[in-house]
């Protein structure tokens, strides 16, 4: 999922600014008892949306996809007093954790954390959101953002990870292509040609696509 030299990755973490305990223990947690921790945004991808979430100011942020909370905390900590975090996550074997995780934030009062299928929530939250992340089944990427495009406000900023899929998405002519792969080929295809948003694609970890609804 890293790009860069980890020489360099370890330089950049260096230069961002400290990930404090909680995030630390997130990450230790998430290692030791998750499966698939490497699914966790980290101390670079989580810094990026802390200051995200400062420089937009958003009122509602939308996150698709929990996990263990890592990027909710981050987004959190960058919400005004007034701002919320709404969480969806289908996983409810890590609720206790996640929200122990959240307590411990002292960002709970501001956190919206719902189970279930974001396919099902979605539709029954009203926006608008200035700030959605998407961070889930890689499948559904092209679902959720047709779900939540109507629903983002004017200027607001749809981010989408895992958009370069380690590499996968530089396809060899006749290569054979597995089904996430291709969702997220689609899914970049959709985002570039949508009329509605200007985009960019950056490579941040294993890649963020930013889109701003014009």
């Amino acid at each position: 999922m890293e790009f860069i030299d980890p020489s360099l990755l370890a330089y950049c973490e260096a230069h961002s600014s400290e990930e404090d305990a909680l995030l630390k223990k997130i990450t230790r947690e998430t290692q030791a008892k998750v499966l698939m921790p490497r699914m966790i945004s980290g101390h670079l991808q989580g810094k990026m949306l802390e200051l995200f979430v400062k420089m937009l100011n958003p009122k509602t942020v939308l996150e698709i996809g929990t996990y263990t909370g890592y990027s909710g905390i981050c987004m959190a900590r960058g919400l005004s007093k007034d701002g919320k975090l709404i969480t969806l996550d289908i996983n409810d074997e890590l609720e206790t954790m996640v929200r122990g995780f959240f307590e411990e934030s002292g960002l709970s009062g501001q956190i919206d954390y719902r189970l279930g299928n974001a396919l099902e929530l979605i539709p029954e939250l009203t926006g608008p959101f200035d700030l959605v992340f998407i961070d889930a089944d890689k499948k559904n990427y092209a679902n959720y953002y047709d779900l939540v495009i109507d629903k983002v406000s004017t200027g607001g900023i749809i981010l989408a990870d895992n958009v370069l899929w380690s590499g996968k998405i530089l396809v060899d002519e006749g290569q054979k292509i597995d089904k996430d792969t291709q969702a997220i080929l689609d899914f970049n295809t959709m985002i570039q040609q949508d009329p509605r948003v200007e985009n960019a694609l950056l490579p941040i970890r294993d890649g963020v696509m930013m889109a701003r609804k014009i």
